[in-house]
């Protein structure tokens, strides 16, 4: 498994694909954090947002990379759960790459202030529900690009469709006063907590929805390929 994560990152990094999503994080962020300064907390949560589409993309074209015919030859030779989990890890891996740039950027940027009124958390914690918001938001980008792989769909087509479609269903279900707010993930009610000062409740409720639907969607995934295989 872990030769199989290896071999999938150096090919991803190798073939270039790796820059277009570390490209567009970096675009997308600087813009986002160019419009002023914001509280620690309160700008990584949207910032979370932002990259959800991004880690979900670089998923996809990660696991996209490894053409057909030596995906079926790492399942015959290392077995199928090896080789998706190695897929999986390498997608984990490289999306945890891009956590550190979004938590420094907005400094080098000018985006994120100290506190200003009573109330407002200190720079550790919001430092701390940064790292919460981005590594939550991580797993279930992963499992909906994973899902929207050429390995899960049978055409590029419906792939795309995959990804747009829970990119913006995402957001849609995930509005405040949607009235079916579990059959997305929680990307957009981290950020509210983010902003409003997430409690031990909220930051358990929303730890455990992101990893039920993360679950959930993977073992989607693993039922796709087994169709496809």
């Amino acid at each position: 498994m872990t030769a199989l994560a290896r071999m999938r990152l150096a090919g991803f990094v190798r073939t270039a694909r790796a820059l277009p999503p570390l490209i567009t994080g970096l675009v997308a962020l600087s813009v986002l954090y160019g419009g002023g300064a914001a509280q620690a907390a309160e700008a990584y949560g949207v910032s979370a947002v932002v990259l959800f589409p991004v880690l979900a993309w670089q998923t996809k074209l990660l696991l996209d990379t490894e053409p057909d015919i030596q995906r079926r030859l790492a399942v015959v030779a290392a077995g199928r759960r090896a080789e998706l989990t190695g897929g999986l890890v390498a997608a984990l891996l490289a999306g945890l790459a891009l956590v550190p740039i979004a938590l420094v950027l907005p400094w080098l940027v000018g985006g994120v202030t100290g506190p200003e009124r009573p109330g407002d958390l200190p720079i550790g914690l919001g430092l701390a529900v940064g790292l919460w918001a981005h590594l939550l938001v991580l797993p279930v980008a992963v499992a909906l690009g994973a899902l929207a792989s050429r390995a899960a769909t049978s055409s590029p087509l419906y792939g795309l469709t995959a990804l747009v479609g829970g990119v913006v269903g995402a957001y849609v279900f995930g509005l405040k006063d949607s009235v079916l707010p579990w059959i997305a993930p929680p990307v957009l009610a981290t950020a509210r907590v983010s902003t409003g000062g997430p409690t031990g409740w909220s930051v358990a409720l929303l730890t455990g929805h992101a990893l039920l639907w993360s679950a959930l969607a993977l073992a989607g995934y693993a039922w796709l390929r087994r169709r496809r295989t």
